[in-house]
């Protein structure tokens, strides 16, 4: 009987573990690996102390404030082309877990209530592990220290390490590199700078958002006011506006995200200043001034000349950088430089129809600026254009690359007949709530035409007729298919020709919580 006994126990010991059990992701091992790299903020830091202690230093929430001042303000230093932390004892790293995917996934993995607020990549590895992808054999994350140029040879350094590793790894095939936002700019200056590094591991480039020719909206007003990702009390619990302010001012990437001088824009980013002027005489008039972005720098000059920081009881004198200015200018030149090597793919990924800062005002003509020392404490007021609502269409459209594709596709290269002859493909998007409220009830329309241009070229254009907090990108193919997507209780439904790394059917999308906080996800095809 206790031999029995004992056998059932076993018994019921073993199917517990089965039930238990987690059922084994699906793994495909034909597809290529694929390369995520995150833009300005989208990395987690740490601070590691001399005795090799680490702690979070962004993102985090719980003494956010106080870790930004005293672990990531830093001084650029001109003989280095580095930002250097003010904090002596501390060094700045990235997390390396995940083979690169934990710095990349959730900012803030701590963090509860509230979580999808610092989702980055987060949708993006979900939905991927679905389709197949596996972490530390098709798919890699690389982040990086973003307060440093993209251009940082450190950095383009742990980047080379990094594609060797996926190479290696994957079974030497060629990698997929994804990036975001300012992301583009890092792997553009790494294609530049090592063409032949590039040219050996990468066999697509995808540039969702990049600002190629910069984000001259949102940089002016940070330069001025500083930034801040949240708004009203919610600044309490993480980096307030004027802690930004201080670090970006000492970070050569933001610099590098100015509008770029040398671009001809359709409708030049200005800052406008209401000033009240006082002739010979002493009598005043006020004006409406405009300076183009060379000569904004004089207005940035005179803004910020008493601007200090106090660190460890000394005040430190934080005013607008010349000398990362001109780093970031040779910058420009080597972004300018780059050239596509003829068998990498390039995707170039943007947003539409969203009011996005680019001309900067201050003042009004009832109340004018009678000291440019002012500027820091008023409100900015935008004039906007079509964009994501950070990077203007223009920008992002234009990426200045030798061989300048926007959606290219395999099965359109050996098409013969003329772009000419190929009438557009339009298809539509339909964004709905579906809560039970019928008050929360509301609907977006939007319709998608793809352009042919010829040579394998596509332009892909969105109307909106109601901007979602969802914003929908994707890349075309020759065949149409559905999908449905339910997040934050939207339902999403596309009916789109969609051809992206090697899936039968995927979009990407922009999920934005906030117009500087972007989380990143793909849908694949719902069977």
């Amino acid at each position: 009987m206790v031999m029995l006994l004992e056998d059932i126990v076993e018994s019921v010991e073993l199917w517990l573990k089965l039930i238990r059990k987690k059922p084994q992701p699906y793994v495909d091992p034909d597809l290529d690996p694929v390369l995520l790299v995150p833009g300005i903020a989208g990395s987690i830091l740490k601070a590691v102390d001399d005795e090799g202690r680490e702690e979070r230093v962004w993102v985090r929430i719980l003494s956010a404030d106080y870790k930004c001042r005293t672990k990531l303000w830093s001084l650029f230093d001109p003989s280095t082309g580095k930002t250097v932390s003010l904090d002596p004892k501390s060094n700045i790293s990235v997390p390396e877990d995940r083979d690169g995917l934990y710095a990349i996934d959730i900012l803030d993995p701590d963090l509860v209530i509230g979580r999808d607020c610092v989702y980055y990549f987060h949708d993006m590895i979900v939905e991927m592990i679905k389709w197949g992808f596996q972490e530390g054999k098709t798919l890699f994350g690389f982040g990086y220290d973003f307060r440093q140029s993209n251009r940082c040879q450190e950095t383009l350094e742990l980047l080379a390490a990094k594609m060797e590793t996926v190479f290696t790894a994957s079974g030497g095939k060629k990698l997929t590199i994804i990036t975001h936002s300012m992301g583009g700019l890092l792997v553009k200056c790494f294609m530049c700078l090592h063409s032949d590094i590039f040219e050996k591991y990468v066999k697509s480039w995808i540039a969702i958002a990049a600002p190629f020719q910069g984000a001259p909206g949102y940089v002016t007003s940070t330069f001025v006011n500083g930034m801040s990702f949240v708004e009203g009390w919610e600044q309490n619990f993480f980096i307030s506006k004027w802690s930004m302010h201080q670090l970006l001012l000492e970070c050569p990437s933001f610099y590098e995200l100015m509008a770029c001088p040398d671009f001809c824009w359709e409708n030049s980013p200005l800052l406008q200043i209401w000033k009240q002027n006082c002739d010979s005489d002493g009598n005043s008039n006020i004006l409406l001034e405009s300076y183009s972005p060379e000569e904004s720098i004089s207005i940035f000059t005179e803004a910020l000349s008493t601007n200090t920081v106090k660190y460890d009881g000394v005040d430190i004198p934080l005013p607008f950088n010349l000398e990362i200015l001109k780093w970031a200018n040779e910058t420009r030149k080597v972004l300018s430089s780059a050239k596509l090597p003829p068998q990498v793919k390039f995707y170039n990924v943007y947003g539409t129809n969203l009011e996005t800062p680019h001309s900067v005002c201050y003042g009004s003509e009832g109340a004018p600026v009678t000291d440019l020392q002012q500027l820091p404490s008023l409100m900015a007021n935008y004039v906007c254009v079509d964009g994501d609502g950070t990077v203007p269409v223009e920008s992002a459209k234009v990426t200045s690359l030798k061989e300048e594709w926007e959606i290219i596709g395999e099965d359109q290269d050996n098409q013969e007949t003329g772009a000419a002859d190929r009438k557009p493909l339009v298809s539509s998007i339909s964004v709905s709530n579906v809560g039970d409220e019928k008050s929360m009830r509301e609907e977006a329309r939007a319709t998608i035409i793809v352009h042919p241009l010829g040579e394998g070229r596509q332009h892909v254009e969105l109307n909106a007729s109601i901007v979602y907090k969802t914003i929908l990108l994707w890349l075309p193919s020759k065949k149409h298919d559905s999908f449905v997507v339910e997040a934050a209780h939207i339902e999403v439904k596309i009916q789109l020709p969609i051809d992206l790394l090697g899936n039968p059917a995927s979009c990407c999308w922009l999920h934005r919580t906030h117009p500087d906080m972007v989380n990143i996800g793909l849908v694949n095809q719902v069977t």
